[in-house]
């Protein structure tokens, strides 16, 4: 049995796009999935299963496909994966609002390209399919997550701020 977290993206913002957490837990665990916990109303999901990650990644997406209507992007990462993501902490000697420093999660490892890109105050940091972005005087008014949001055919990313991160990995345990 492993522990996973499932990050979902772009659900519950706005008036679109509504997942209740209840729900979510009851869905994931009638498709055989245990100790299903979430946090917040953001799509973060912990939960233990004994099927590998992409089959877990495959069964979320197609369920909540099938139950809510729309496609969703999952992101999953086992409690090791999550572990080594916060143990890394490459702004850590910075980034000390964990509000304002946030980590992007992708499926694949990307290195964007922001060339030019004046960083103002932000510092960022690419390290396999996570981009780390220390945004000092918030994400609205980050000049980073600004360029990073006009990439044209980037890939899928959800983001989740360090607080969020320390949460999910407490959840783990």
């Amino acid at each position: 049995m492993t522990t996973f977290a499932l990050l979902l993206r772009g659900i519950n913002v706005g008036r679109n796009r509504r997942v209740g957490m209840a729900d979510l837990r009851a869905l994931l665990t009638e498709r055989g999935c245990r100790d299903v916990a979430t946090l917040l109303q953001s799509g973060n999901v912990v939960l233990s299963s004994d099927q590998p990650r992409t089959e877990v990644q495959a069964t979320a997406e197609a369920a909540i496909e099938e139950r809510f209507g729309f496609t969703v992007d999952v992101f999953v990462r086992d409690r090791a994966e999550l572990a080594a993501v916060h143990a890394l902490d490459p702004l850590g000697d910075v980034a000390h609002d964990g509000s304002r420093y946030v980590v992007s999660f992708l499926h694949e490892p990307f290195t964007p390209a922001l060339d030019g890109v004046d960083q103002g105050d932000d510092r960022f940091a690419v390290h396999g399919r996570e981009l780390y972005v220390w945004c000092p005087h918030g994400l609205s008014d980050s000049p980073v997550m600004t360029a990073l949001s006009k990439i044209k055919n980037g890939p899928a990313a959800t983001v989740r701020n360090w607080n969020t991160v320390t949460k999910l990995l407490s959840m783990m345990d």
